[in-house]
C-alpha cells in the first residue's frame, strides 16, 4: 500500500488495495434497477417480429386482425415505419450495421431479420400478438455455408491492415528443418450476458431519453442522433447498471425500434430481447477456419511464419474477426505473413466479443507452436522463449513493455511445469488419461479521449461523472480508488456517477479500454481541481468544478506496441470410457499493467479464464443449412460451461506498470480469454497424444483418440 500526503495529513492510496464493489450491497440486495425493470407512466411494451426465411422479399404483413387484439397500439413494418439515415460514418471511424435500421425495406437478409414490432398495453399482449402476426414473403435460394474453401473470400481493412507481408515465405520454408502445416477451426460464439438488452424510450419536452443497458452511453445517443436526425444535444442514454455485454451491447434493432414506436405514440415503449432473439440480434463471434504454416531450425528458431485467418459476415455489413492479428505481435520470423479474410453469406452480422480476434486467433497460433515444440523436441515454453522478439515483429515498433517471459516463469514455478514429462499418453488415473498444456496470450493496451468532470463539494467529498459502463467489471469502483488518489482523499468521500450521456464523450467499455481511457480523464481533472483547491479560496455551496478533456495527451502513445500479455497454464483429465474432458486446475499470470483493484481484477482474469474453457469443450452454435437459422437458439441448446465445468482457477500477476499511463493502467478485460482455450487444448494432447485443431473439443471428437483407435 502506498502512502500519498496530503498538506499536513497522510492518506492510505487507495489504487492497488482490494476494494469491495461500491454498488454492491445494491445489486445483491436489488436495489440497482436495469434497463428493463424501471418503471414509468404509461408504458408500452414492444416485441419485435423476426422473419421465419434466411433469404427473400416480404410480399405482405398482415396486421389488420392483429391491430384489434386485446391491448395493441400499433404494429410497425416497413410500409408505415418512418424513415432514418444509415449513410453515416459511426463509432470508430465505421458505418451501422443496417440491421439497426429496422423496417426501411422489403429485404430479408437472413433469419431472424426484424420484420415487424407489435406495440401493446403490456408485455403480454404485445407477445401473444406479435406470435399471431402473419408474415407472407417470397423465399429465395440461400448460402450459409462456410468453409476455408470458399473461392469468394477477400481482404478487408478493418482496424487493422488485411494484410501484412515480410520476407520470401516459400523460400523460408524451404530451408527450414522443421516444418508445420495445419488448419484450424472454431465456431460461432455467442455472449449471452445474463443480462438481455433492453431499452425503453420516450420524449421528454422535445428532447428524445432513452434508458438502455448498453457499453457506451455516448456511442448509443450518437448513433441515435445521427440515425434519426437529431441534433446531439437533444438526445439523452442513461445506462447506469449493465448486466453483462462482452460486446454485444452497443446500437441494435430494439433501441431504434423504441424511439420509432415512441416517437409515434408519444408515449414510453420498452422493447426488450429475448434470449432467443439475442442469437441473431445482438452479434456474435464469427466461425473462423485458420491456416498456420512454421518454418524453424532444428533448435525451433522460427525462419517462416504464415497465420491466414477466414471470417464470415452478413450480405448487409462487413465485419471481420481478425484472428491472424495476434501474430503481428506475439512472434517474428525472417518470413511473416499474416492475412484477415472474409466471406459473405446470407447470415447476421457478427460483432466484437470478447477478445475479438486474439482469442480465436491464440487458439490456432498458440497450438501451432505446440505442435513446432513437439517437432522440435523442445519444450514448449523453451521454444517460446528462444522466440522472444525484441521490437513489433510487424510494426518494428519498440514494446512500451514486454513482460511475457516473466509471467511464464511465474506461472511454470507455481504450476510445478518443470516436474512434466513431455511424452504424451503416459499418466493414468482409472479410466482418465492425464495431461497439462501452456499457451501465451496478449492483447493491446490502447487509450481513447474521454471527458471527465470533478466537483468538490460544499461539504466536502466529490463527485465524478463520467460517462463510463461499468458491464460488471468494477469500473465503478476502480474509478472510485483512482479519484481518491488523485484527490488526495479516502474512498469514502468520493462518489463516482456514471452511465449518462450528458456528462460528455467518453471511451466506451471495450477493448480492454474502458478504465485506462476514463481513468486518465478522471486523474487529469482532479489535478486541475486539486491545484485550484490549493490556492484555498474555500469552496462555495454550488462547489467548484473542473472538466477535463484527455484528446491531445492520449495521441502520443501509438508510437510503440502495448500490450497486456500473459501465460495460461491447464492440467485436463480425459475419460477414455466416454471421451469426456474435465479441466481439472488453471492457472493464468498475467503482466497487466498497474492493477486498480485487486480483488476486482482477479475477478475479471478468472472469468475470461473460465469462458476459455468454456470456448474449449462446449461453446458451439451451429447453423442449419437447409433454414439457415440456428439448431437450438437458446441456453439449453448452446451450452456454455457451468459450476460443475469450472475447477480451481488461479489468477495473478507480474508487476508491470505503463510508465506512460498516468495511474499505469494497461486493461485486463479481455487478456484473462486469450491462450485459455490452446492451453486446454494443449493440454488434452498431452493427455491422449491426439491433435484437436477444431473447437470445441467434444467427447464425441476426444473418443476415437482417447481409446487408440485413429481419430479423423
Amino acid at each position: 500500500m502506498t502512502t500519498v500526503t496530503t498538506g499536513t495529513t497522510t492518506a492510505k492510496g487507495s489504487v492497488g488495495t482490494a476494494h469491495t464493489r461500491v454498488e454492491g450491497r445494491d445489486k445483491v440486495t436489488g436495489a440497482a434497477r436495469y434497463a428493463g425493470e424501471i418503471p414509468f407512466a404509461e408504458l408500452a411494451h414492444g416485441w419485435l417480429v423476426l422473419s421465419t426465411v434466411a433469404r427473400g422479399r416480404i410480399s405482405s404483413v398482415q396486421d389488420a386482425s392483429v391491430l384489434g387484439m386485446p391491448g395493441v397500439l400499433a404494429v410497425l413494418h416497413h410500409r408505415n415505419a418512418p424513415p432514418v439515415e444509415t449513410d453515416y460514418i459511426g463509432l470508430l471511424g465505421v458505418r451501422p450495421d443496417p440491421t439497426a435500421a429496422v423496417f426501411q425495406h422489403d429485404r430479408v437478409p437472413h433469419v431472424g431479420w426484424p420484420v415487424a414490432l407489435v406495440v401493446a398495453e403490456t408485455s403480454e399482449q404485445a407477445r401473444e400478438a406479435a406470435e399471431a402476426l402473419v408474415v407472407h414473403y417470397e423465399e429465395e435460394p440461400h448460402d450459409v455455408a462456410f468453409s476455408g474453401s470458399r473461392a469468394d473470400a477477400y481482404p478487408l481493412d478493418a482496424h487493422m491492415p488485411a494484410v501484412s507481408e515480410k520476407g520470401d515465405l516459400e523460400s523460408e520454408l524451404a530451408a527450414s528443418a522443421v516444418v508445420l502445416d495445419a488448419e484450424y477451426t472454431t465456431p460461432e460464439e455467442h455472449h449471452s450476458p445474463m443480462e438481455p438488452h433492453a431499452a425503453t424510450a420516450f420524449w421528454d419536452g422535445g428532447r428524445l431519453e432513452v434508458v438502455d443497458s448498453n457499453q457506451g452511453t455516448t456511442w448509443v445517443a450518437g448513433e441515435l442522433a445521427k440515425m434519426f436526425s437529431l441534433d446531439p444535444a437533444s438526445v439523452r442514454v442513461r445506462s447506469e447498471h449493465v448486466g453483462g455485454g462482452f460486446g454485444s451491447k452497443g446500437l441494435r434493432a430494439h433501441q431504434v425500434a423504441a424511439v420509432m414506436a415512441a416517437t409515434i405514440l408519444q408515449r414510453p415503449v420498452r422493447v426488450i430481447m429475448t434470449r432467443r432473439q439475442m442469437f441473431s440480434l445482438a452479434g456474435y463471434r464469427s466461425p473462423t477456419t485458420q491456416r498456420i504454416r512454421l518454418g524453424a531450425d532444428a533448435d525451433g528458431r522460427l525462419r517462416a511464419l504464415e497465420h491466414h485467418c477466414l471470417s464470415l459476415t452478413s450480405t448487409v455489413h462487413e465485419f471481420i474477426e481478425p484472428g491472424a492479428g495476434v501474430a503481428r505481435a506475439m512472434y517474428d520470423a525472417d518470413a511473416h505473413h499474416t492475412a484477415n479474410r472474409l466471406v459473405r453469406l446470407d447470415v447476421p452480422t457478427p460483432t466484437w466479443m470478447r477478445a475479438p480476434g486474439e482469442a480465436p486467433g491464440s487458439f490456432a497460433l498458440e497450438s501451432a507452436l505446440d505442435e513446432l515444440a513437439e517437432k522440435c523436441g523442445i519444450d514448449p515454453i523453451a521454444l517460446r522463449v528462444r522466440n522472444e522478439p525484441e521490437r513489433g515483429p510487424v510494426s518494428g515498433l519498440p514494446f512500451s513493455s514486454r513482460n511475457l517471459l516473466a509471467c511464464f516463469r511465474e506461472g511454470a514455478h507455481r504450476f510445478g511445469w518443470a516436474d512434466r514429462d513431455p511424452r504424451p499418453g503416459l499418466r493414468r488415473e482409472g479410466r482418465w488419461l492425464l495431461g497439462t498444456g501452456t499457451a501465451a496470450a496478449s492483447f493491446p493496451a490502447g487509450a481513447a479521449p474521454s471527458t471527465a468532470v470533478v466537483t468538490a463539494e460544499a461539504d466536502g467529498s466529490f463527485t465524478v461523472r463520467i460517462a463510463a459502463a461499468d458491464i460488471g467489471t468494477g469500473a465503478r469502483t476502480a474509478l472510485t480508488l483512482v479519484a481518491a488518489d488523485a484527490l488526495e482523499v479516502t474512498p469514502d468521500r468520493v462518489r463516482v456517477r456514471i452511465g449518462d450521456s450528458d456528462f460528455g464523450p467518453a471511451m466506451i467499455a471495450g477493448g480492454s479500454m474502458g478504465t485506462r481511457s476514463w481513468s486518465w480523464a478522471v486523474m487529469t481533472a482532479a489535478g486541475e481541481l486539486r491545484e485550484r483547491l490549493a490556492l484555498g479560496t474555500g469552496v462555495p455551496p454550488e462547489g467548484i468544478t473542473v472538466r477535463s478533456d484527455t484528446s491531445a495527451a492520449i495521441g502520443a502513445l501509438a508510437q510503440k506496441e502495448r500490450h497486456a500479455f500473459g501465460a495460461q497454464f491447464a492440467e485436463v483429465a480425459v475419460d477414455v470410457t466416454t471421451g469426456e474432458v474435465r479441466v481439472r486446475r488453471m492457472l493464468g499470470v498475467f503482466a497487466a499493467g498497474r492493477i486498480v483493484n485487486p480483488l476486482t481484477a482477479r475477478n475479471q482474469f478468472i472469468g475470461g479464464m473460465t469462458w476459455g474453457i468454456s470456448m474449449a469443450l462446449h461453446e458451439e452454435a451451429v447453423r442449419d443449412q437447409s433454414s439457415g437459422g440456428h439448431v437450438g437458439a437458446d441456453l439449453a441448446g448452446y451450452h456454455v460451461a457451468t459450476h460443475a465445468d469450472v475447477p480451481l482457477i488461479e489468477a495473478d500477476w507480474v508487476d508491470d506498470p505503463d510508465p506512460e499511463d498516468p495511474v499505469g493502467i494497461k486493461g485486463i478485460g479481455e487478456i484473462g480469454i486469450v491462450g485459455a482455450a490452446a492451453a486446454i487444448a494443449n493440454a488434452v494432447w498431452h493427455a491422449t497424444g491426439v491433435r484437436h485443431r477444431s473447437l470445441p473439443i467434444r467427447p464425441d471428437r476426444v473418443l476415437p483418440g482417447a481409446t487408440g483407435a485413429p481419430h479423423a
